[in-house]
């Protein structure tokens, strides 16, 4: 399996909620889309790195092609260079994420990726952008599921 590009995940992250997300909302989707993936697949979604920023996961490069936008939706024509994924199997994954996450609130999203037992809270250090690494994301991973489990029973 192959990961896809940050730009082709973000476009269809924007497609899925109907053109109504904004940058935040993209970076939270897509990192937690990561985290899952990773933890199902042992592979990385997207091709690219997230650092610990002081709003959450941040993927930087897509952040500063998205930061004009403020918090107005992110238009589709922006994405012009994306490729269509929707036939990948990583598409699935970012399906799930915008069923799950996408009509969630900025703030919901960010008290998400802020999580005490994930890799953002772990790699957090104000003002230093620190890279998250994929073990910390699965180390994420596995916090979470074993979470889950727990307040299932």
């Amino acid at each position: 399996m192959m990961t896809i590009d940050v730009e082709s995940a973000a476009r269809f992250i924007a497609e899925c909620t109907g053109w109504k997300a904004t940058n935040l909302t993209i970076q939270k989707i897509l990192y937690l889309s990561q985290v899952v993936h990773l933890g199902r697949t042992g592979e990385r979604l997207v091709d690219t790195d997230f650092e610990a920023w002081d709003y959450g996961p941040v993927a930087p490069e897509l952040y500063r092609q998205l930061k004009g936008f403020g918090s107005k939706p992110i238009p589709e024509a922006v994405f012009w260079q994306a490729r269509n994924i929707s036939a990948k199997p990583a598409a699935e994954t970012l399906r799930e994420a915008c069923q799950h996450l996408g009509k969630k609130s900025g703030g919901d999203l960010i008290k998400n990726t802020h999580w005490s037992g994930g890799a953002w809270a772990k790699r957090y250090i104000p003002g230093a952008n620190v890279r998250i690494s994929a073990e910390d994301m699965l180390d994420e991973y596995r916090n979470r599921v074993r979470r889950s489990s727990s307040q299932a029973a």
